[in-house]
């Protein structure tokens, strides 16, 4: 297939590559020109050290790329998600598919990545979530990566499974991208957390207490919106919570880590040298909650610390002597 991806960072790099070995015909777009010359130049992409890029993969910043693609896959920052969608819908063939590989809820709308694009492109093509726990830097270099494509339309949701599946990078498919974009999401959220409590010299204890409760508090918000309860309990879900809350691939992890350890939030940001996702989605994750009544104690604490310039500490312990609860009143399967 003719494949456009949207998107030269780490992602889109490493799923052009995969695209590229698949077979496919595949551009790769980035955002500033001397960007795409830089890649063409050189066979590399620095946030992918030590990768060659494949023959065969060719680069543009022209838009325009998209035109009569059967595939286009957006992978640009979630708060470029919008004007890119905009940009290039009168561009796009008629019977194209476009994927969304964007983690994040879009500040001020709350509207996950897949429903920004259909709204943007007024509902004239199928939008399909792909996600998982699935680290650019480890695609990049074949470590077998199991992710879900995801759509309300099965149709779409498997041709991008076998637009993307191989003997490294397993695909399976999905109608619920509710549950699937939200675990993206909010997994970021816990990543920081997770991180902020390394950063304070925690231990593992506390990092699985973070992760176990985030997924609770993740997936009741989920099924309050139309999610399914089983899609968090996968590889959208847990999956990605695991790998994004343990690696130090995970730059909102790293983000964290410099928090937990007294580095201002802005500065912490400013160190990792790439969007840190989870610092916009904790804001839009507090306003979902409020708008459907779900109860999110740790993304409430993790705007605390983000926003409103709260010792972590003190978040923690107030945490800590919340009120007792029975587990399975807030559990989620």
């Amino acid at each position: 297939m003719e494949v456009a991806v949207l998107g030269s960072g780490g992602w889109g790099t490493a799923l052009a590559m995969l695209l590229v070995e698949n077979g496919h015909d595949v551009t790769l777009w980035s955002y500033q020109a001397e960007e795409s010359r830089h890649l063409a130049e050189t066979g590399e992409n620095p946030l992918l050290p030590g990768v060659k890029l494949p023959q065969g993969l060719t680069y543009t910043s022209d838009l325009a790329c998209v035109t009569g693609c059967a595939v286009v896959v957006m992978a640009t920052p979630s708060f470029g998600v919008r004007s890119t969608a905009g940009q290039v819908k009168d561009l796009l063939a008629p019977d194209a598919i476009l994927v969304s590989v964007s983690k994040g809820i879009e500040k001020g709308t709350s509207l996950r990545m897949t429903q920004i694009i259909r709204e943007v492109t007024e509902d004239k093509w199928p939008v399909v979530a792909l996600s998982g726990p699935s680290h650019a830097e480890e695609v990049a270099r074949q470590v077998p990566t199991a992710v879900v494509s995801a759509c309300p339309d099965q149709t779409a949701a498997e041709v991008v499974q076998d637009l993307f599946i191989n003997d490294h990078f397993r695909v399976y498919s999905s109608s619920d991208v509710i549950g699937v974009e939200l675990g993206a999401a909010l997994k970021n959220v816990m990543a920081l957390c997770t991180g902020c409590c390394t950063g304070m010299g925690l231990g593992d204890n506390t990092k699985a207490m973070l992760m176990t409760r985030g997924l609770a508090e993740t997936a009741r918000l989920g099924t309050a919106l139309g999610a399914r309860k089983d899609t968090f309990a996968g590889l959208a879900g847990m999956g990605d919570l695991i790998v994004t809350c343990t690696s130090m691939n995970s730059r909102n992890y790293r983000a964290g880590i410099l928090i937990g350890q007294g580095t201002p939030v802005q500065e912490a940001i400013r160190k990792i040298g790439a969007v840190v996702e989870g610092y916009y989605a904790v804001d839009s994750a507090r306003e979902l909650a409020a708008q459907v009544g779900v109860e999110m104690p740790i993304t409430l604490a993790a705007y605390d610390v983000l926003y409103r310039d709260r010792d972590p500490r003190e978040v923690l312990l107030s945490l800590m002597r919340r009120e007792k609860r029975h587990e399975i009143e807030e559990t989620w399967f």
